[in-house]
């Protein structure tokens, strides 16, 4: 009897060995890149090719990357990464033998969404490594690198504003501003006494309104009318806000209308005149916000948005289908396509690499904007991340946020101060099926008339951005202020 009890024992001995002697890295900050102990994140990324891995864009490139989370850990303290890492595609000794370029980022998650250049955080030059059989080795990581903010640069036509929202301030129990760069025409400067147009643009996800920092030019986006134009990004931790009032992210939306907006027109000369532009998870952003607040905007152009109709989410149907990653015949789910038809990214892919990341990327943007707050202050995921199920409590708070079903719910309500005021461009050969929903909602909201215009045209969701293209998007706007003119006169 003794001897079927040695080999359990055996075993178990065995697993403890080789969970102790596992492939490690190890990790540790300077003391110079922070005051106190950290506690949060740490995360590794790694890369055969790339010779800066933080630069991986994570979910449309695929990168081995790790994370592990801390508490109180000192300057110089070594954290160790090994098999018990969160991770993805596979657990540090599983990886591929050879070189790789290594880098190491503790996280302090203080506003930015990507975690490699958010403010505050610490990071290690790229070392590179060598990977062999010999899976206990270890290796050592020290974060001496620590990322500094750059000041913005203004200029005669470039302004920044920072603006501190007591809302979202309120809401986070944390000091939180709206941040935006002013774009002037050059009439601002030679005309002194004449007020402009707004139009407050929004980029897509990962936009940064500092690009237009130093900016020495006159804002001339509407090449043929003086528009002041308003830069937001819309960046957040969770990734894009879309400005949309929401249960994670807090109220964006009341915070851009009810304090950014004033503040504009208290500091610029206005006219009174509002409009909204945005491409991608701007283009989404800017049509919810003419239909959550109607009468404030006089005329949207949405380009390439985000899924206006939930049935058609990057090609999946929330409501219907049972499995984000694959389809009923069991094949895999794409998300990012090249020209729309070859296949590029994998739902599952871009999901399960997030999945480690665990902030700030595309699909847990969207679940921090569209799901229900959990009981640890975390947004409630649309799937399970390992297996791609689709939950079904989860889509019910999703449809708040479903564009197509608010117009057709609400439109007896709101058609008054919406009718005819959105513009919609979608290039047929989208890179991540956008033009499907768009097609989608003109078919579904054709009873209703909304006036709305559509426009389809050759090109994915990066070079539909021909002169043709914008060239009929400011036309409408143009037609858009001609409209607000003509009101406010009467």
């Amino acid at each position: 009897m003794k001897q079927y009890l040695l080999l359990p024992a055996l075993m178990l001995y065995s697993m403890m060995i080789t969970t102790v002697s596992a492939q490690q890295i190890k990790v540790s900050y300077q003391s110079e890149n922070a005051a106190e102990r950290f506690t949060g994140n740490v995360f590794l990324y790694l890369s055969k090719e790339n010779h800066e891995p933080i630069t991986g864009y994570v979910g449309l490139t695929s990168f081995p990357c790790y994370r592990i989370g801390v508490k109180n850990i000192k300057p110089g303290e070594t954290v160790a990464f090994n098999d018990a890492a969160i991770s993805y595609p596979v657990k540090l000794s599983d990886l591929e033998r050879g070189e790789y370029y290594v880098q190491a980022v503790w996280d302090k998650n203080t506003g930015d969404h990507t975690i490699a250049t958010t403010i505050g955080n610490m990071y290690s030059k790229p070392s590179k490594f060598s990977f062999t059989k010999k899976t206990d080795a270890v290796f050592h990581l020290s974060c001496t690198e620590l990322v500094q903010e750059k000041p913005y640069v203004e200029t005669g036509y470039s302004k920044e504003l920072k603006l501190p929202s007591k809302l979202l301030t309120a809401f986070h129990q944390k000091p939180v501003s709206i941040n935006v760069a002013v774009m002037l025409p050059a009439a601002y400067l030679t005309e002194p006494e004449r007020k402009f147009p707004v139009l407050y643009y929004v980029t897509g996800f990962g936009g940064d309104y500092r690009r237009m920092s130093g900016n020495k030019n006159p804002e001339a986006f509407m090449d043929t009318a003086a528009f002041i134009r308003v830069v937001l990004d819309g960046n957040c931790p969770t990734g894009h806000s879309v400005y949309a009032n929401s249960a994670n992210n807090g109220p964006w939306g009341d915070a851009l209308v009810k304090e950014l907006i004033p503040a504009v027109e208290e500091k610029f000369r206005c006219d009174g005149a509002r409009f909204l532009m945005g491409h991608s998870s701007g283009g989404w952003t800017v049509f919810w916000l003419q239909t959550q607040y109607p009468s404030v905007f006089a005329g949207t152009w949405s380009s390439s948005p985000d899924p206006l109709d939930f049935r058609n989410f990057t090609g999946v149907d929330i409501y219907s289908d049972k499995n984000l990653y694959y389809a009923k015949d069991s094949s895999l789910r794409m998300v990012a396509t090249v020209a729309g038809r070859f296949p590029w990214v994998s739902m599952k892919m871009m999901n399960q690499m997030e999945n480690v990341m665990n902030r700030g990327e595309q699909m847990q943007s969207f679940n921090a904007v569209f799901s229900q707050r959990n009981a640890d202050g975390s947004p409630r995921s649309l799937i399970n991340a390992a297996s791609g199920e689709i939950d079904p409590v989860t889509v019910e708070h999703w449809k708040q946020y479903d564009i197509c079903q608010f117009i057709k719910n609400n439109w007896s309500r709101i058609q008054s101060d919406l009718k005819g005021k959105i513009r919609v461009s979608v290039g047929e050969q989208d890179n991540f099926f956008l033009n499907y929903a768009v097609h989608l909602f003109e078919k579904e909201t054709k009873d209703i008339d909304t006036g709305f215009e559509f426009g389809y045209f050759p090109g994915d969701h990066f070079t539909v951005f021909t002169k043709e293209y914008q060239a009929a998007g400011i036309r409408f706007l143009m037609n858009r202020y001609a409209a607000f003119k003509a009101n406010t006169i009467k």
